[in-house]
């Protein structure tokens, strides 16, 4: 007989072991080791058989245990010691509160975390991104109030069929089995918030809390007895049903979101955010629901949408149309309009917002970036191809003038860095560990000594990799009397690469399978065999890539090579954490430029693993050249069977002839010194930069803090400011059709222009109804291209010479001739405010209607 209903029973404490409580809520024990050691002496047994879940651990262990351990003084006394650790590590002042006119909270959303296996509200990058923030924020005393939703069944389980093929499972979680807390009114009545749906529905929510060290995350829950059966299941499980199901969560994240962080500030008086940061589109309505709080109270639609613009912050970490959510414009309709519709925000508002190319589409990644004043890519490179990508919204602009910019992703050390490496750092490089400073001080330590933890690190991944192996055949079917060959499957001496992605097909989980018989060679090779360790997850619609997943496990099932080469179903946290720490190289070979960062190989190389991988996402800025293998891409070939052939022959090519020559050419103490080598530069050049401390820190400096100015800047004086704003705009766009760069004429260039000389240049300007100061005037130059197009102009600000009683101005002004070969300039007309960020912000932009006074000529 089944259960009708399923929950938790949580174990009641003696009150002399109330800290240990308070140490389980708080997720800080997922990346601090010394908490940890001190769940695992609560039971060690149970420790192990819980799977390091703290709060399974106090729910597993028997009550005369605890009685036990609360008359031990020693144990009392090292609780005590961590929760007053806890306290100091959540409420001492961080780098953050040395920033000058920072916010005074930041509410980031995002539709996953991945905080800790122990709570599985993640699918893939994006979550464990996300969560790496909210570490990284804590450690760094950022006040961020994280928005997430909570989901009843997770994303999915992995395991194969006898075939190999994926099956996923949906195990229901009990939030009472998590490490949350339900957030409750003052009279112990739990929270809700509300969303009004089409004929009369409504979407009710509550809300729990993981405390993430000094940042509390705020998951929406719909399984609540006021809602009907749809409603209820909308938080059911990450990235399931179909585009009503997604179009009701998104709502959720969004409107409901910020409705929590109003409900949670009201509870617990928690400052109110000032910047508020979408996470990817999916969190996009945030804007409308914060643009309806303002007009309902005191300001126009376009008056409120400035004030909203001015303090948020878009990423978008997706390089491909398919990765973004669109919906049909008349789902939106219905959800905004009729008798579900928002007096002071119009629905056609609202439409035009997420309005594309495509019609009767809404764009959520469109409205996000409409939305927001600020917007990033995840790369260098993942920022070029935004900016191409969207360039539709900005239009008369170059891609390289559209206003998104990028701040690479890191990854947070402390949750993924063995723990020989991280306490090796804390006492030859404490400056390291404490202030992620002197990596240069990693040459100082011995080569024994890395290349024993770099041999532990593998042995350990051998033999969690073993055991994995052993139960997903059992799963499928084997017997274990024909188990006994995993005993000895892998090897803790061998060459051990490791490849874990989601598995999308641009993401080529197969190319290592392009040739089976070269590749059998590499794994067989009787003098420097290599072994394959593989993981992830297709998405369970994506019948594409669990066809890529039956083909790895297919040729990883043939008795002659199953020794060195597995696939390890259920790619989750902890096992990702195995395989960072123990593969000697981490193997990454997208289909460039479709990696928006990739921060797996960030994570290896932390744990003195080198990355072979193609040069896309962040490896392509930050390869050197001698800090691992860049495969080699085939950019230009347009038949993709044909690239995929010659990209796998660089790869193995690579493995054979560089990549394990080095690994197993070794000195006469057995070390492989150059290979070692290889490791030192890659922490020293690779570590400041993969930092999750360093990416957050380029959030407040360069995003945060700006974002803030600027909607302080907005709200001052009952937000005049913002009314002004919003009619400057509206003015502007109503005269702009009137701007026109009449005459442009160039003085001082000679007959034969010379690099270091510089060239004259004034133009007359038909500005119609507006003022001088209403635009910029640039001149744009640089070198010039097939077509005459300016290639990577930079600009100089042309200033006001003279100003007419005809709507005619002219400004003028100088443009060095800085470099040689072919030169040639232009001039545009840009609008210009105080309050905008960008000169593209209003999308508005005049050039000459024909290349006048253009110079296109060879400097010498």
């Amino acid at each position: 007989m089944r259960a009708i209903r399923r929950f938790t029973v949580r174990t009641v404490l003696p009150p002399e072991l109330a800290s240990l409580g308070e140490l389980v809520r708080n997720l800080r024990w997922s990346w601090h080791p010394e908490t940890l050691d001190l769940f695992a002496e609560v039971d060690p047994e149970v420790w192990e058989r819980v799977g390091h879940d703290p709060v399974a651990l106090l729910g597993a262990v028997d009550p005369a245990r605890l009685r036990e351990l609360a008359a031990d003084r020693r144990f009392l006394r090292r609780v005590a010691d961590a929760a007053d650790d806890l306290h100091e590590y959540t409420t001492a002042p961080g780098w953050y509160q040395t920033v000058p006119d920072a916010p005074r909270a930041i509410a980031y959303f995002s539709p996953e975390y991945g905080i800790a296996a122990a709570l599985p509200q993640y699918s893939g990058g994006l979550g464990i991104l996300a969560g790496d923030h909210l570490k990284a924020a804590s450690d760094l005393g950022v006040p961020i109030l994280a928005v997430g939703l909570l989901y009843r069944h997770g994303y999915f389980t992995q395991s194969l069929s006898p075939e190999g093929w994926q099956l996923e499972h949906y195990p229901s979680l009990d939030p009472g089995g998590l490490p949350l807390t339900l957030l409750r009114e003052e009279d112990g009545t739990p929270v809700r918030i509300a969303i009004g749906l089409p004929e009369g529905r409504t979407l009710h929510a509550q809300i729990w809390i993981a405390q993430v060290g000094r940042v509390p995350l705020l998951l929406l829950d719909s399984d609540v007895a006021e809602n009907d059966t749809a409603a209820r299941d909308v938080t059911d499980r990450l990235y399931g049903g179909g585009t009503d199901h997604r179009l009701m969560q998104e709502l959720l994240l969004g409107v409901g979101g910020v409705r929590a962080i109003r409900a949670y500030c009201r509870v617990t008086g928690h400052p109110e955010p000032e910047v508020f940061h979408t996470n990817e589109g999916h969190a996009g309505f945030l804007g409308l629901e914060r643009i309806r709080e303002l007009t309902e109270s005191r300001l126009s639609f376009d008056e409120a949408l400035e004030a909203v613009r001015a303090g948020t912050v878009f990423t978008t970490h997706t390089p491909v149309p398919a990765g973004i959510d669109r919906f049909p414009a008349e789902m939106i309709a219905r959800q905004f309009g009729g008798d579900n519709a928002w007096p002071t925000v119009p629905v056609d508002r609202i439409l035009a917002l997420g309005a594309e190319k495509e019609p009767g589409k809404f764009n959520m990644a469109a409205m996000g970036m409409r939305l927001a004043q600020r917007v990033n890519g995840v790369s260098e490179l993942h920022g070029e191809v935004s900016r191409e990508m969207f360039q539709d919204l900005w239009p008369g602009f170059d891609a390289s003038d559209v206003p998104i910019g990028s701040i690479t992703n890191g990854v947070h050390a402390p949750t993924w860095v063995g723990r020989e490496i991280m306490e090796l750092a804390g006492r030859e490089l404490p400056s390291l560990v404490e202030r992620a400073q002197g990596w240069e001080g990693v040459n100082k330590i011995s080569d024994a000594d890395v290349w024993a933890i770099r041999g532990r690190l593998r042995a350990r991944l051998v033999e969690a990799a073993r055991e994995r192996l052993r139960r997903s055949w059992l799963a499928r079917g084997a017997s274990r009397a024909e188990l006994g060959w995993i005993d000895d499957a892998l090897d803790p001496d061998v060459l051990t690469i490791g490849f874990a992605r989601r598995v999308p097909s641009y993401k080529r989980l197969t190319l290592m399978l392009k040739d089976p018989d070269r590749l059998r060679q590499l794994l067989l090779d009787p003098d420097k065999p290599v072994q394959i360790v593989i993981a992830g997850k297709a998405h369970p619609a994506d019948e594409g890539g669990k066809k890529l997943i039956q083909q790895i496990v297919k040729f990883a099932d043939a008795e002659d090579v199953r020794h060195r080469i597995v696939f390890l179903p259920d790619y989750d946290m902890a096992l990702g954490q195995l395989m960072v720490q123990g593969a000697d190289v981490w193997m990454n070979n997208p289909l460039r430029p479709l990696e928006a960062c990739g921060t797996s190989g960030m994570k290896a190389a932390l744990n003195g693993g080198l990355n072979l991988s193609i040069r896309d996402g962040w490896w392509d800025e930050w390869y050197d050249g001698t800090n691992g293998w860049a495969i080699p891409t085939a950019d230009g070939v347009g038949d993709p069977d044909r690239r995929d052939e010659l990209e796998a022959g660089a790869l193995y090519d690579l493995v054979e002839h560089e990549v394990a020559d080095r690994f197993y050419d070794r000195a006469a103490d057995g070390l492989p010194l150059r290979w070692l080598e290889m490791v030192r530069h890659t922490l020293t050049s690779l570590g400041p930069k993969v930092l999750a401390g360093r990416m957050l820190r380029d959030y407040v400096v360069d995003l945060y803090t700006p974002a803030a100015t600027s909607g302080r800047a907005l709200l001052k004086d009952g937000y005049e400011p913002a009314r002004g704003f919003a009619a400057w705009k509206l003015r502007l766009a109503q005269a702009w059709p009137g701007v026109r760069v009449e005459h442009v004429e160039t003085s001082n260039l000679g007959d034969t222009p010379e690099v270091g000389a510089s060239l004259e240049v004034r133009a007359t300007i038909a500005l119609g109804e507006l003022r001088p100061e209403d635009v910029r005037v640039q001149a744009a130059y640089g070198p010039v291209g097939l077509h005459d197009e300016l290639v990577r102009p930079a600009y100089t600000t042309l200033a006001l010479e003279s100003d007419g009683d005809d709507g005619r101005a002219v400004f003028a002004g100088t443009v060095p001739l800085d470099r040689t070969g072919s030169f040639g300039y232009s001039v545009r007309v840009v609008p210009d405010h105080p309050l905008m960020d960008t000169p593209a912000e209003l999308g508005l932009v005049t050039v000459p209607e024909e290349p006048a006074g253009m110079t296109n000529g060879t400097l010498r």
